[in-house]
């Protein structure tokens, strides 16, 4: 649906998946279902602590999202984020060391469960506030913009953040400015505890955007395909410069909120139901019984996914701890050594030199904005404040 100035921009070509990708597509799936099992395990034990997300249920949404992009899109994740993180390539050893707190960790140890970061695959970590992502989501995206990489940024985030304001400021700013996000709301029927009917008086969250001037569609979130159809769709146009679109991927969560999570908000009926719409089942069955796969593939897939998990913990268990001499470290952006960085601005002329190094090639000088794409600038601005007539 094309909404106010945003073009609908060009049409994205039918996906077609061959047996090969489809083989992927489950193993990718397993592999987050069963790493978080493990994560359980090792939870249980006390070798993981402080809180543990599970997203056991959403697999396809990260997997269907995460093969619509390209190495140079980032990925903005809530603190439901582990499948996320795998699925965009996340090196699986350096994701459990972080998990059990280690230095080998992607961040060292010192994010953990909840705020998995890795630059090297534009991964830009798991955001424990409810919403956060969002404007960071925009940030990524205006700089890509400007700097002209063509990159995409996808921002996932739970139903429950569209109830703030965020939100709607996130959204809006987007449309205005056209600014190339993918925003996905994974919505499994559930903020922590609060059901979603009794939380929001829109129930269709692609509405919301569409009513912010963000094109929107509601997906089949328990379906890797169809979120990979949906997401190359929305990718190829804002790829093309058409501007932000929303994918509300409706999905179900099979484990608790976290592990300290009573579930009384819910009855064991209504998980049992959901099961049957398992998305690693479904896409498992669906490719026995059209022919896409043999039980002994199945099983060979499985059997790779359990030894990359034990080569995962192992190396994980076998890490090191940080000593508590650098517990402040990293609060402060360490200067390489030889670098006494960037001299105040005019205090040397680094400013005029600056912009004259920016001259001709036909960017703004950085810490500027001289004009926000696809927005007209006023010839004059009108006298601040503004007179009120008497």
């Amino acid at each position: 649906m094309n909404l106010g100035n945003a073009p609908a921009g060009p049409t994205p070509p039918k996906l077609h998946l061959d047996h090969v990708q489809l083989q992927q597509m489950w193993g990718a799936m397993l592999r987050i279902r069963r790493f978080e099992a493990r994560c359980v395990e090792l939870y249980q034990a006390q070798q993981i602590r402080g809180f543990l997300h599970l997203c056991d249920g959403q697999e396809a949404v990260a997997v269907g999202v995460a093969a619509a992009l390209e190495p140079r899109d980032a990925v903005v994740a809530t603190y439901r984020e582990h499948g996320q993180a795998l699925a965009r390539g996340v090196p699986m050893k350096a994701l459990m060391a972080e998990m059990l707190g280690r230095r080998e960790g992607c961040c060292r140890g010192r994010g953990g469960s909840m705020h998995v970061f890795d630059a090297a695959t534009r991964f830009v970590g798991g955001n424990a506030i409810v919403g956060g992502g969002l404007p960071l989501a925009a940030g990524l995206a205006f700089a890509d913009q400007r700097l002209g990489r063509g990159a995409v940024t996808a921002c996932l985030f739970g139903e429950g953040a569209t109830g703030e304001g965020v939100f709607h400021e996130t959204l809006n700013l987007s449309a205005l400015w056209r600014l190339p996000v993918l925003f996905v709301c994974e919505n499994n029927l559930y903020s922590m505890g609060m059901p979603w009917a009794q939380a929001d008086a829109q129930q269709e969250v692609w509405r919301k955007a569409e009513a912010l001037g963000v094109p929107a569609e509601p997906v089949d979130g328990m379906d890797p395909v169809a979120v990979q159809a949906a997401a190359v769709r929305a990718v190829t146009r804002i790829r093309a410069g058409a501007g932000p679109r929303l994918l509300e991927c409706r999905t179900y969560r099979f484990r608790a909120h976290s592990m300290f999570d009573a579930q009384a908000y819910r009855t064991r009926q209504e998980v049992e139901h959901w099961r049957e719409h398992d998305p690693v089942e479904r896409l498992r069955r669906w490719l026995l019984d059209n022919h896409q796969a043999d039980a002994a593939t199945l099983a060979r897939i499985e059997a790779e996914v359990e030894a990359e998990i034990d080569a995962a913990v192992a190396f994980a268990q076998a890490g090191t701890l940080e000593p508590v001499g650098e517990l402040e470290r990293f609060v402060l952006a360490e200067v390489p050594a030889g670098n006494a960085g960037p001299a105040p601005a005019g205090t040397d002329g680094a400013e005029p030199r600056r912009a004259e190094a920016m001259a001709g090639t036909g960017r703004a000088s950085p810490g500027r904005v001289d004009a926000i794409p696809g927005v007209a600038t006023p010839a004059a601005a009108p006298a601040w404040p503004l007179q009120v007539p008497a």
